[in-house]
């Protein structure tokens, strides 16, 4: 049978999942290589050993890597005259509001590489045109800065994109071979900061990602024999695009490996018929948390990355410093830290026997006998000595018992990724107590019960393939594509045939092969900074879509108003077909009481005292507190 393929690379491992059209799975893990992430893929397809694979999906984290790390294409950014600091004034926001020190990253397009362009496009139409000339003189500016590429945003574009196309004719002209990419294309929306900062942070990640992807292209396809029919990657929005599509949107692969996580999750919540949950990925580097809600992750309209606000769709997913390979160490106050540092894949942790010698997380577990497999997942031999050796030095300087430190260093890193769950749900409305929790990586079950305590929450998930959840999501995952356009009308005046005439040009912009079809309208109150995304009917009418909003609006915010309702955005999204994996199960009746370590094929399950563990019927566990 073919098989579909999803690969994901961690700090640590890199996983494979494997699925014919049967259900069936098979999983491999190999040691991710930091210095080229495509090693690591191509090592996990060799370990699968199989030439039938009809599909390929990547989840990478190059485009998030490239933003942490600054080492993005240097770009010139072209933005209507008198707005060229666009990027440094930001919004009124203040993430510490009393740190009077507080210093915000340098934007992703420096300032002396932004060239300012003579039009002006305001709400009524057009007050300042760009002549020929002018977008000549422009392009003459940006050449001598010699750019990777070169970024164009200007002003009321989403609604009126003829300047920026004028203006990169010019730069195409003066620039051949140069890359330029247009506000009007990346993000046609209000906002103009918004707007601004992600058509600069597609065009920094673009040149980067297009490279990788390239690279990858090329290894998976040298031998005839073994070339997938498609080759994929997953998107921040929780679908899948081929290579050569994803090489001219790297902005929209900023989350791309998390959210094949919480995909996954999402159907084993669905074959669970379990409709909320809190889901936490812990793989070596980092911990992944989302939210599903009635059975589907929660896509929000954007957010940030890095400090850097990309306003495209995309899974809720919040990472925090607190994996496996999350180093301890003690502060010069004497207080005990997790984090941010990671021993990664190498040197790893001090039990990997590789070389390191920091205590991290999976040491604490090693010591405290919860990890009790001599050997791990890529070959990995395990070390309890050395792992002790590396806690009991933390424990010196801290003046206790070496048991008690690796308590304290698991209960750190667990009050960590707690803050980020609380964040997802309370903020959003959702109380974590009604809610299930869906742990996974390598390091999800060790650390599902400590969660669960902290969160007031009574009933955990450890899905079949725990370990590898996030490569069976991208196996899983549908084809899917997305058009957007800008509406910006109240929704009392956006008439029945405006509003069919906005769907069926979203509709010819997407390929007909893909033929399940959803409308997602970006509305708001008049008057109201902020909007929703509602799911609509294609033939809804005005009273549907507002009573669709003010019952989302309820869901979120607790209120309602009686004010007109504007409708910013559509969206239309277009989905093929995922492949279906036999999870979940009923639970059998045999109960494993805590305290209890339990090895998987892929991960270690830690019952902590007070927790009752029952196995699924097709894998996995169900834990319940008693």
């Amino acid at each position: 049978m073919s098989l579909w393929v999803g690969v994901d690379v961690g700090g640590t491992f890199t996983d494979l999942v494997a699925v014919d059209g049967a259900g069936n799975v098979e999983t491999r893990k190999v040691l991710s290589t930091p210095s080229d992430q495509s090693e690591g893929v191509v090592g996990s397809l060799r370990a699968l050993g199989r030439p039938n694979v009809a599909r390929f999906v990547h989840g990478t984290t190059v485009a998030t890597n490239m933003l942490l790390e600054g080492k993005g294409a240097r770009v010139a950014f072209c933005v209507t005259e008198g707005f060229t600091d666009l990027l440094y004034l930001r919004r009124q926001a203040r993430a510490s509001l009393y740190d009077l020190a507080a210093d915000w990253p340098s934007p992703l397009a420096a300032a002396e590489l932004t060239v300012p362009v003579p039009e002006r496009i305001e709400p009524q139409g057009v007050t300042r045109p760009l002549t020929r000339s002018g977008a000549a003189e422009v392009a003459e500016r940006v050449a001598a800065l010699a750019p990777e590429i070169v970024a164009v945003m200007l002003l009321h574009s989403y609604r009126d994109p003829s300047h920026e196309q004028l203006l990169r004719d010019a730069l195409l002209a003066r620039l051949p071979g140069t890359d330029v990419v247009l506000s009007s294309d990346v993000f046609p929306e209000i906002r103009e900061y918004e707007r601004a900062a992600t058509t600069v942070a597609e065009a920094y990640l673009r040149p980067g990602v297009a490279r990788y992807l390239r690279s990858l292209q090329l290894r998976l396809t040298a031998r005839p024999t073994d070339r997938p029919d498609t080759l994929g990657v997953m998107t921040s929005s929780g679908g899948m695009r081929t290579l050569e599509e994803a090489q001219g949107s790297a902005a929209q692969l900023a989350l791309s490996g998390p959210a094949g996580g919480v995909v996954g999750a999402a159907a084993v919540a669905r074959a669970l018929k379990i409709p909320r949950a809190l889901t936490i990925d812990i793989g070596g580097t980092s911990a992944d948390v989302g939210l599903i809600l009635d059975g589907e992750p929660l896509v929000e309209p954007g957010g940030t990355v890095a400090d850097v606000p990309i306003a495209m769709p995309r899974v809720l997913v919040e990472t925090v410093s607190a994996g496996g390979g999350s180093v301890a160490w003690v502060d010069d106050g004497g207080a005990l830290r997790v984090g941010p540092r990671s021993a990664g894949a190498l040197p790893g942790p001090a039990a990997f026997g590789r070389g390191g010698t920091a205590a991290t997380v999976t040491d604490a577990h090693v010591a405290l006998k919860r990890i009790t497999d001599s050997r791990m997942s890529g070959g990995v031999a395990l070390s309890p000595a050395a792992a002790r050796a590396a806690v009991g030095a933390i424990a010196r300087q801290l003046g206790e018992t070496e048991a008690r430190t690796a308590r304290a260093i698991i209960a750190t890193a667990d009050a960590t990724m707690a803050r980020a769950l609380r964040r997802v749900s309370v903020e959003r409305g959702v109380d974590p107590r009604e809610c299930a929790l869906i742990v996974f990586g390598g390091g999800g079950p060790l650390h599902g019960c400590g969660l669960a305590d902290l969160l007031g929450v009574r009933t955990i998930v450890v899905p079949p393939h725990a370990g590898v959840l996030s490569a069976l999501g991208l196996a899983m995952t549908p084809e899917r594509r997305e058009a957007m356009a800008s509406v910006m009308l109240r929704l009392d005046a956006w008439s029945d045939e405006q509003r069919e005439e906005t769907i069926a040009a979203l509709g010819a912009r997407l390929p007909a092969a893909l033929r399940r079809r959803a409308l997602v309208l970006r509305m708001r109150y008049a008057g109201q900074g902020h909007e929703l995304d509602v799911a609509a009917p294609a033939r809804a009418r005005e009273a549907a879509l507002r009573a669709a909003f003010a019952r989302l609006h309820q869901s979120r915010y607790g209120f309602t108003l009686d004010a007109p309702v504007e409708v910013v955005s559509a969206r239309m999204v277009a989905e093929g077909s995922g492949r279906a994996v036999a999870i979940g199960g009923r639970p059998g009746a045999k109960r494993t009481r805590g305290p209890a370590s339990i090895a998987l094929p892929d991960a270690t399950l830690w019952i902590e005292r007070g927790w009752t563990g029952r196995p699924l019927a097709r894998g996995g566990w169900l834990l319940e507190r008693r």
